[in-house]
């Protein structure tokens, strides 16, 4: 859901688009890794982080007007539609409690041509919802019935189970600090019949605790659930009988829903979903964790809930938080470092041209969509699409700071280098593993894949591969601080320190999850060349056992083993094809489940469990062929040659067999 986005559909894209071959030779190599209440603000401060306040923002010689507005946009978007492939996007602006410009592009269905309407079209905003999540949260702290710093097990009526000492708070979970791994399955289930009550869903989905609670931030919609969860529980209605009763309806919401299935009479409003706009449209995406992104919402309605924001929980006659209540939920809760990006109440800082931004981001597989507000400004930008287009780019995240420079142009001061940059851009060289990630199901087989590299450039300046300019290229930052660096000719930021665990993390301007430095024989070339270099040995010696045997039949040349020989060879080799069998249908499985979120269910438990049950087999070979090997040297008849290959061949079984177990592949639970 939210920003899965960058890291999801980097993963998704690179593997989907080899040809099947490569595919699986691709998959088996990368596969690897080692592995009431008073309403009073945080003491964490809400002021924009230092780097952005250095010179004022410039003038703009542009009217932020609806008429310039939509001629700046309409010269923008239709382009990039077209560019993307993607059929359709809506964008709302608000400004000083009004509506400033609204509009729909594009279409809603593209086999029908039905054009996208701002007021009469149905969007999925995926993990916007959030906010209209903790907002219901922050009614009932303004009630008394709920307290930010008390332990949430004391609102619920199952346990999460303890751990570091210390309870996991609401403040935790708004803050995404609660130190959950990630879970993947049934956070969207295949159709609304399959959807299961809030509570059930959360009791047999607790997720391991793999960091202390306000240490370190991991996007969590496990979390967000929770907090959902609790306003059921305090309230006494169901989450959506509350929405719909204290938010939706005070705020004239009437075209938005958090219900599943849609109700009837919106039905015929919702947009289509899309991969691509040149491709047949999607199912409607069904979210099991209703609070995390469940929402269904028209862009004017979005609207009113930015006003109600910005308006200190006010919106034309209704008051739906008190300012107080308002100005805590804007406030920062948690940051890793003070001259960076911070938490709010669920709202995160996204500070840029000299202003500080609070927003959110949500993404299903379908639409993707962003929400920002520029309190200073009284401001709030609203952008959704419904299709992800091409992939190569974020095109929300473009319009946005095309609007930023166009109504806030601002210059980043030049700042200068301290004198040891290069020796800090030398020391912060290394691989680093996002903070939302698993590490005790299935999923740990993807951690690999989740790195990403910091590395020092020629010019002083350091680079990290996952973050690129629209051009594809690597961008480069230049250390304008003790370990703070900013783009080159840009403003997006990263920065360095040390985590709770005394790994350096790398931290960027998403302050929701971090990247923590991994050992050398954790990092992804190692484990590459290890892992994958078996691999290819076990593949090997499975293409060359039917080339061997045509060969010398050919020549007349047979194998000069006695029977035992001949079985133990041939157990091997069935070894080695049950592991290469196992390990790879297992990572394309799950690959698939990226794609569609219907296998990520229980309904596909007794495959997994054939899988595993095929890679028990590969266990079994693996301990025939290290018996095979240690004979093969007592064995007169056989050639140096061959005692080696029977060795390098146990050993390569071997290597992934404990890459199967480190990443918990034979898991009896099957929870992810």
């Amino acid at each position: 859901m939210t920003n899965r986005d960058k890291w999801f559909f980097f993963v998704r894209n690179f593997f989907l688009r080899m040809t099947p071959c490569l595919l699986v030779i691709t998959i088996t190599i990368l596969l690897a890794s080692t592995f009431a209440q008073s309403v009073s603000p945080n003491p964490s401060s809400s002021k924009p982080p230092a780097s952005h306040k250095e010179i004022p923002g410039e003038v703009s010689h542009h009217e932020l007007s609806p008429n310039d507005i939509e001629s700046f946009l309409d010269g923008l978007v239709p382009l990039q539609l077209a560019r993307e492939d993607i059929a359709g996007a809506v964008i709302a602006v608000v400004k000083d409690g009004k509506v400033l410009f609204a509009k729909g592009y594009g279409y809603s269905d593209v086999a029908k041509r039905t054009p996208v309407s701002v007021d009469a079209t149905l969007f999925r905003p995926g993990s916007v919802s959030k906010l209209i999540t903790w907002t219901a949260v922050m009614q009932q702290v303004e009630q008394g019935k709920l307290d930010l710093d008390r332990d949430v097990n004391d609102y619920l009526d199952f346990k999460i189970p303890p751990a570091y000492n210390k309870p996991i708070t609401l403040r935790n979970l708004m803050t995404h600090t609660p130190g959950f791994e990630e879970m993947g399955e049934e956070v969207f289930v295949p159709d609304v019949k399959d959807l299961k009550p809030i509570g059930d869903f959360l009791k047999h989905r607790v997720p391991a605790r793999i960091f202390p609670p306000g240490t370190t931030p991991a996007y969590s919609n496990y979390g967000a659930t929770v907090g959902g969860y609790i306003v059921e529980r305090v309230s006494g209605q169901s989450f959506n009988d509350y929405v719909d009763e204290h938010i939706l309806k005070p705020l004239h919401m009437t075209h938005s829903t958090c219900r599943e299935p849609l109700p009837d009479e919106l039905k015929p409003l919702m947009s289509q979903g899309y991969k691509v706009a040149s491709e047949p449209a999607q199912p409607f995406e069904v979210v099991e964790a209703l609070p995390a992104g469940s929402c269904s919402a028209t862009a004017a309605d979005m609207a009113k809930f930015m006003i109600a924001h910005l308006e200190g929980g006010r919106y034309e006659g209704a008051q739906i938080l008190r300012p107080e209540t308002v100005e805590l939920m804007h406030t920062r809760q948690f940051t890793m470092r003070d001259d960076m990006n911070g938490m709010a109440a669920e709202f995160y800082e996204e500070t840029r041209n000299g202003h500080r931004i609070i927003g959110h981001a949500g993404d299903t597989l379908a639409f993707h969509t962003d929400l920002h507000l520029m309190p200073d400004a009284q401001l709030g930008f609203y952008v959704s699409y419904n299709s992800l287009g091409k992939g190569e780019g974020r095109p929300r995240e473009w319009v946005w700071h095309q609007f930023l420079d166009r109504y806030f142009p601002y210059t980043p001061p030049s700042g200068v280098s301290p004198a040891d940059a290069k020796q800090d851009a030398q020391t912060l060289d290394g691989r680093y593993l996002v903070t939302r990630r698993a590490e005790t199901t299935l999923l740990t087989m993807f951690n690999l894949i989740e790195q990403t590299k910091a590395y020092p450039n020629s010019d002083g300046t350091i680079s990290v591969d996952a973050l690129k300019d629209l051009n594809g290229a690597p961008k480069k930052f230049r250390e304008i601080g003790p370990l703070l660096f900013r783009e080159d000719g840009g403003q997006d930021r990263i920065a360095f320190k040390r985590d709770n665990s005394g790994r350096m993390a790398l931290i960027i301007d998403f302050p929701f999850f971090i990247f923590q430095k991994v050992a050398w024989y954790q990092s992804q070339p190692f484990v590459t060349t290890v892992v994958g270099g078996s691999a290819a040995v076990l593949l090997l010696a499975l293409l060359l056992w039917p080339i061997g045997a045509i060969l010398r039949r050919h020549y007349r040349n047979p194998l000069n083993l006695d029977p035992s020989q001949r079985r133990l060879r041939l157990l091997v080799r069935l070894g080695c094809a049950a592991l290469l069998v196992f390990v790879v249908s297992l990572v394309v499985f799950f690959l698939m489940a990226f794609e569609h979120n219907s296998l990520a269910t229980p309904s596909y438990n007794p495959l997994l469990r054939l899988l595993q049950f095929i890679g028990w087999i590969g266990v079994v070979g693996t301990i025939v062929a290290l018996y095979a090997a240690v004979r093969s040297w007592r064995e007169t008849n056989l050639g140096t040659w061959t005692r080696l290959g029977n060795s390098l061949l146990a050993l390569s079984c071997f290597i992934l067999v404990w890459f199967a177990f480190a990443h918990h592949m034979f898991t009896w639970n099957l929870l992810y």
